[in-house]
Parts: C-alpha cells; sequence; structure tokens
C-alpha cells in the first residue's frame, strides 16, 4: 500500500511538472492561435476580441491553473482551432497509437527473445556474430531512415502493402493489420536490437550460476534450463528496458504516424504545435505522461511475478 501511496504521489508530480513545461515552451514559440485563426489580414480589434474569447489575455499561471482545475474534473478543454473538445479528440485517435504502440512491442519481443536465446546459447560464434551485427546495424539507423527503406521496398516496389492510410479494425481487420505493419516493424526494430542484446548479456551471465551447474548436473535437457531456469531470472532487466522504452516509443511513434500518415496522438501533437493550439498540445502530454508512469508502476508489480527472489523480499 506504501508502494502504491508513493507512486501516485510520484504520477502527481511528473504530471504538473511536465504539463507545466510544456504550456510555458509552447507560449514562448513564435506565432499564436489567434493569427493561425484569423491569418495576419484581420485587424487588431478582431485579433483582440479572439484572444479575450480564447482567454489568451491572461497570465500564463491564470491560464494553466484554469486549466488544471478543469483537468481534475475531467474536462481536457476545448481545442483552439477545430471548437472541439480535447478528450473526444484524444479518444478518437488513441486507439490507432496503442495498436501501434502493442504491435512494435510484440514485433521487438517476439523476435528479440528467440534470437537472444540463440546468440546465448551459441555466444562466441558464427550465429552469436551475425546477431551482433545485426543488431548494432539497427541501433545505427534512424527510425525515419528505416521507415522510407521500407516503404520503397515494400510499398513502392514490390506494392505489397500501402505506404500511407490507416484502417480502422472496425472496418476491415485485414487491412488494418496491413496498414500498421509497416509502422510497427519500423518502431520495433531499434528495440527488438536493444533487447535482444540485454537478454544475451544476462542469460550468457546467468547460465554460469551454481544452480544452472547443479540442473546440468541432474540430466536436464539443455533445452528445458534455458527456457525454463535461466529465462526467468534473465528477464529482468528486459521488463526494466520494455518499461522505459515506452517514452522511446512514444517519441518514436510522434515521427512514424506522420510519416505513414497514420491518425494517432502523436500526429495530432505534431499538428497541434504548428497551429499553436495549446490545449490539445496539454491533453495529449498528460495522456502520455499518466501512461508512461502506469507502465512503469506495473513493470514493478512484474518483478514479483517473474523473480521468486524478489517476491520474498
Amino acid at each position: 500500500m506504501i508502494v502504491v501511496l508513493h507512486r501516485l504521489v510520484r504520477l502527481l508530480v511528473v504530471l504538473l511538472v511536465v504539463t507545466f513545461l510544456s504550456y510555458a515552451l509552447l507560449t514562448l514559440l513564435p506565432g499564436d492561435p489567434v493569427t493561425q485563426i484569423l491569418g495576419l489580414s484581420a485587424t487588431e480589434e478582431t485579433r483582440a476580441a479572439l484572444r479575450q474569447e480564447l482567454g489568451l489575455d491572461r497570465p500564463l499561471l491564470v491560464r494553466y491553473g484554469d486549466w488544471l482545475g478543469g483537468l481534475l474534473t475531467g474536462d481536457f478543454g476545448d481545442s483552439y482551432i477545430s471548437r472541439l473538445p480535447v478528450a473526444a479528440e484524444l479518444a478518437e485517435r488513441l486507439p490507432v497509437t496503442l495498436e501501434l504502440l502493442i504491435a512494435a512491442q510484440v514485433i521487438a519481443l517476439g523476435l528479440a527473445v528467440p534470437l537472444g536465446v540463440a546468440a546465448a546459447r551459441h555466444a562466441g560464434r558464427a550465429l552469436d556474430q551475425v546477431l551482433t551485427a545485426v543488431s548494432f546495424a539497427l541501433l545505427s539507423t534512424p527510425s525515419f531512415v528505416l521507415g522510407v527503406l521500407l516503404i520503397l521496398v515494400f510499398a513502392v516496389t514490390w506494392q505489397v502493402v500501402p505506404a500511407t492510410g490507416w484502417t480502422s479494425i472496425s472496418v476491415d481487420l485485414g487491412w488494418n493489420l496491413t496498414s500498421v505493419l509497416l509502422p510497427a516493424i519500423t518502431l520495433g526494430c531499434g528495440l527488438m536490437a536493444v533487447y535482444a542484446r540485454l537478454l544475451r548479456t544476462d542469460l550468457i551471465a546467468t547460465l554460469q550460476e551454481d544452480y544452472i551447474t547443479l540442473a546440468r548436473a541432474r540430466g536436464l535437457s539443455p533445452r528445458r534450463i534455458m527456457w525454463r531456469h535461466a529465462l526467468r531470472p534473465s528477464a529482468i532487466t528486459l521488463i526494466t528496458s520494455v518499461g522505459l522504452n515506452l517514452g522511446a516509443l512514444i517519441g518514436g511513434a510522434v515521427i512514424i504516424e506522420t510519416l505513414f500518415g497514420l491518425p494517432g496522438i502523436g500526429r495530432l501533437i505534431v499538428d497541434s504545435i504548428f497551429s499553436r493550439d495549446y490545449l490539445t498540445v496539454q491533453g495529449g502530454v498528460v495522456l502520455i505522461s499518466v501512461g508512461y508512469v502506469l507502465v512503469n508502476f506495473a513493470v514493478d508489480l512484474v518483478y514479483a511475478a517473474v523473480d521468486p527472489r524478489i517476491r520474498r523480499a
């Protein structure tokens, strides 16, 4: 219970700091929503009236305080540009980003675990060296470069998947999986290389433990030793990395959604930054911050389920 309360306090502190800094930094950018809405030809009287209507004539701290008070009641405010509720826009785009993040993690972990196990079993041999070279190549390639290459090969040259666009699951499941495939691979490849290298390193160290030597002496098969006795304690660092890399996934999703034309939270935030739509940016930042802290809290709980030594402690 104490741990949960501690995490909740940390969540509130993170939200306050992140939301205030993002709000303050947005106001420092050149331009404002009034110019985006009315254009450069509007008169000063019209601009002043709209500024007063949107509340932009008030001090920064007052505007932030009003927004924070509304947030406590579930009101994210209305977009300056579309005049629609920010909560409705976020709810409409959230499923796209969640599907992209989940698909990227599934691809990354689905490839990293068997590759990491294979590299650990053949440490120092040809297979391990090849996997190491591939991992370093993926780590050194920016996600937007990899995305352009995948579009060029699979969408332009072979024409097996669309380059951009999005199809909802409710419309067509097949086309939905097709539209999310390239973005998820682009987003997950770098993480796959990180996960595989971490798991390989921890597995090699775990295989030197005394209880593994005892398991070999008892005649257990190498496969059983690897998957049943060595993998679970070696997955602690991997689980930590999965939680910490959520921020990298969200940051990468901003680029990937823009590159592939996906109508997700990341693209909404980018468009809102360019249009100086402060409240929409704030809503997206809150959503991302809450998700990040909650995932890291869940990672702490998973530790006890994975490693009995932590549960006993």
